[in-house]
């Protein structure tokens, strides 16, 4: 019997109010029954890093049936697990953009969960600093880029400060100005994505490890009606298993665009494109941070620049 079929008979047979503990079941080699098995649920979340989490817990709390897929042995292995933890204030993107105002309302929102979920994070503010006299009228254009994302009041807005005011801050950094977000932080990042899991679960989401999805068929296509289950998107699991859904999240990360390609009867139009970056963390270790915050150059072209950012652990250069 597949991992799925064990997955999905369990959700149907535990309370939504039952405790939340992380379903950790052990693959099978599969079987040529397994090959052909067939099952069926509401909703399908593919991929759990924070992103997946975050969206099986927002549906599973709407009242929604929902399968939450993660092809590796735990969940948040991938990116959710390799980033500098930094919850970002929404300084840098265009105003009126999707990727600022989620960014905006998103901090505020994680800053609500982690107090709401006793989830380790700090508030510690950030310096954005110019090092040379050519880059001051950068500092201002990033501040009212800010102001025009909804940036304002003494616990958001950016404050212009001086090279000596920037040094009452952090005495080790030498700068020419300076920008200070007061509502830039840290979060630890694995305590909550066990949050995320933790309330999922509580509210009767089902957590599949080891469930890597291969391919599928998106509704209108002759295997989705032929299947006989109903359901708009079939999925297809690597141990042969086949999934009717009534509704597909794709949350894999780094392989959203190739599982989206591998869906037949999905526009092509509807395919992200795939864009990598590279990011290198180097720790510091045997002595004290020497910043009370997180220090960043003014943004590159191709990132955020060589930055020193500090998790709920330890000091943490970053150069992305």
């Amino acid at each position: 019997i597949s991992l799925l079929r064990e997955v999905t008979a369990r959700a149907f047979r535990r309370s939504r109010l039952g405790p939340a503990s992380p379903l950790r079941c052990r693959r099978r080699a599969p079987s040529r029954r397994s090959a052909y098995m067939l099952e069926r649920v509401q909703t399908a979340v593919v991929g759990g890093g924070v992103v997946g989490l975050a969206v099986a817990r927002a549906l599973s709390r709407s009242g929604r049936e929902v399968l939450l897929l993660e092809s590796e042995s735990l969940t948040g292995s991938g990116t959710s697990s390799r980033n500098s933890e930094v919850v970002h204030a929404g300084i840098y993107y265009t105003a009126g953009s999707l990727k600022a105002r989620a960014c905006v309302e998103g901090r505020r929102a994680l800053y609500s969960f982690c107090e709401a979920y006793a989830v380790p994070y700090s508030r510690c503010g950030k310096l954005l600093v110019a090092t040379e006299e050519g880059e001051l009228a950068q500092l201002d254009a990033v501040a009212e880029k800010a102001r025009a994302n909804g940036l304002s009041g003494s616990g958001e807005a950016l404050v212009r400060l001086t090279s000596a005011e920037a040094a009452r801050l952090e005495p080790e950094v030498r700068c020419v100005g300076a920008l200070h977000s007061p509502s830039t932080g840290i979060v630890d990042s694995h305590a909550l994505m066990t949050a995320l899991l933790a309330d999922a679960e509580r509210h009767g989401a089902t957590l599949a490890l080891g469930s890597s999805v291969v391919g599928g068929e998106c509704g209108g296509s002759d295997a989705v009606a032929g299947c006989g289950a109903g359901g708009r998107v079939l999925l297809r699991t690597a141990d042969g298993t086949q999934l009717a859904c009534d509704e597909v999240v794709n949350c894999a990360g780094h392989g959203a665009p190739r599982l989206a390609a591998a869906l037949g009867g999905m526009p092509r139009s509807h395919v992200p494109a795939a864009h990598f970056a590279k990011g290198t963390y180097f720790a510091l270790s045997g002595r004290p941070s020497p910043f009370r915050g997180l220090v960043y150059p003014l943004p590159q072209q191709a990132g955020l620049g060589v930055h020193a950012t500090e998790s709920v652990i330890e000091l943490v250069v970053t150069d992305g």
